[in-house]
């Protein structure tokens, strides 16, 4: 038998840590990066780089470039148009579930108010990791209240790929406040325990946020 590696918090940490970068276009898409470069910025040896390089080369994040080297991968604006057609699926799914579970999970009613309140405090200097982290909390919060673990489950693997896109489109200040918006009326809708509503606000919010970043990856791309 294979012996387990004896550095599993170390690779979770190293993995964490280059995720972040790659979100926040600490590491832009294109860049190339070298095992040997981001042990020494990490200050770690390039065992617990290697492993988490090749877990963020399994889920699309980097590709192989060179030899030892990888590079951040391009968003795809067709790939983000889908997994946002899927997204608008089970967030509409989510939204009607946790309506009708509201009234009688109070610790989930909470969650997602505290959730809400917290997104009604950025402004115009907020970090862009911030505005994401709120995001992700927002919408984990109507996926708990809704009672279904597999919600969760099949959103989870995305979400690497869900928060560099919503990078693009947080970026834009316009964005910021009309998204809080659209948070806000799907949160109304559950809170008031309306099935119905929660489950079409859910569904425009997310085809808004998909089209939205389909057009400015499209933009981008034409620009460079």
């Amino acid at each position: 038998m294979i012996p387990l590696d004896p550095l599993p918090n170390l690779i979770d940490q190293v993995y964490a840590r280059i995720l972040e970068a790659i979100i926040d276009r600490t590491l832009p898409p294109g860049q190339r990066i070298t095992q040997n470069e981001l042990a020494e910025k990490l200050g770690v040896s390039r065992q617990p780089v290697s492993h988490a390089l090749h877990l963020l080369h399994r889920q699309g994040l980097v590709a192989e470039s060179g030899r030892r080297g990888f590079e951040v991968t391009e968003l795809d604006p067709a790939r983000i148009r889908q997994l946002y057609e899927v997204r608008g699926a089970i967030d509409a799914l989510a939204a009607r579930l946790a309506a009708g579970r509201v009234k009688n999970d109070t610790a989930g009613r909470a969650a997602l108010e505290a959730a809400l309140q917290a997104g009604r405090t950025i402004g115009e200097d907020t970090p862009l990791a911030r505005l994401i982290a709120l995001d992700v909390d927002f919408h984990s919060a109507i996926y708990r209240l809704a009672g279904n673990p597999a919600i969760e489950e099949m959103i989870a693997p995305q979400w690497p790929h869900m928060r560099r896109s919503m990078a693009t489109v947080l970026a834009e200040l316009d964005y910021r406040d009309s998204a809080w918006s659209e948070h806000e009326a799907i949160a109304t809708q559950i809170l008031a325990g309306d099935a119905k509503g929660a489950e079409a606000a859910a569904l425009a919010h997310a085809q808004t946020a998909g089209r939205m970043t389909e057009e400015r990856l499209k933009a981008t791309s034409k620009a460079a």
